[in-house]
């Protein structure tokens, strides 16, 4: 739906209807795909007029990014087709590097930045991505939103900027690299959901410097990555929060079908 003050606090409890989070042994819903040269995960109802782009973290197909994907998908009364591409090409970060505790670990992390993850190499290859994609709308083309978790996060970002002509509505879940600067540049509607680990100024002033309508809310008892690869779904609290996020998710994801109000909302949870 619309972003901003409809969405106060206590929505985050409506369920619809987001089935259960599986902790282990998760079946996937959807299917791999090969688009514009890269394997992608597709997942959705294939009558579905809208699409989300879903941008992974720097830790790429894990089982709890994939449930993720499939719960947006037809998790609200408005169905997509998602799409996640493996930016990496197989070749993701290591898990076991994160948090970087070891000198070792923080070049290795450092030099996938600068490399694999560099935000150039990643942007350069989504319009070729969503072009293939469009192929698959049933109108042969899709209305589309972009999500991204951690490092997919400032991709979502950078993504929604100035030269954006793809996207009409962002998602940032728990994102890294966080610039509050980076906000003055963004053009659509966006969600931002930070957890704990987030500075919270950063948050903040990130909020303040949209001038688009946005809803902002951090997610105090939840670490860094916790709806993506780094999520502990055995962890009875962080189950109940995937419910609650993926909701906002899907509300923030509507695009020309609700017409976002000109308000902003921001809440610490």
């Amino acid at each position: 739906m619309a972003f901003g003050g409809h969405f106060a606090a206590k929505d985050r409890v409506k369920r619809w209807s987001i089935p259960p989070i599986v902790p282990k042994g998760y079946q996937a819903k959807g299917e791999y795909k090969t688009i514009n040269g890269l394997k992608t995960y597709v997942t959705g109802p294939e009558s579905a007029t809208k699409a989300i782009l879903v941008i992974y973290d720097i830790f790429g197909f894990f089982d709890q990014t994939i449930q993720g994907a499939d719960i947006l998908s037809t998790s609200s009364e408005q169905k997509y087709r998602v799409f996640m591409p493996d930016f990496f090409e197989g070749q993701p970060a290591d898990i076991t590097w994160f948090p970087p505790t070891t000198d070792e670990y923080k070049q290795k992390l450092s030099h996938f930045f600068q490399t694999k993850a560099a935000p150039s190499s990643t942007l350069s290859k989504i319009p070729g991505v969503v072009s293939e994609a469009n192929q698959l709308a049933p109108g042969g083309k899709f209305e589309w939103s972009i999500l991204g978790y951690c490092w997919g996060g400032k991709i979502t970002c950078l993504a929604a900027g100035k030269e954006n002509k793809i996207f009409k509505a962002a998602v940032q879940c728990h994102p890294a690299m966080l610039a509050p600067d980076d906000a003055k540049s963004v053009t659509v509607p966006m969600a931002m959901l930070a957890s704990k680990d987030e500075k919270p100024q950063d948050v903040a002033d990130f909020g303040n410097n949209l001038q688009v309508p946005h809803y902002v809310e951090t997610f105090s008892t939840q670490i860094h990555g916790w709806m993506a690869a780094r999520s502990n779904l055995d962890d009875a609290e962080v189950r109940k929060e995937p419910i609650n996020m993926q909701g906002q998710d899907n509300r923030h994801l509507g695009t020309s079908d609700h017409r976002p109000s000109n308000e902003a909302a921001v809440i610490t949870d």
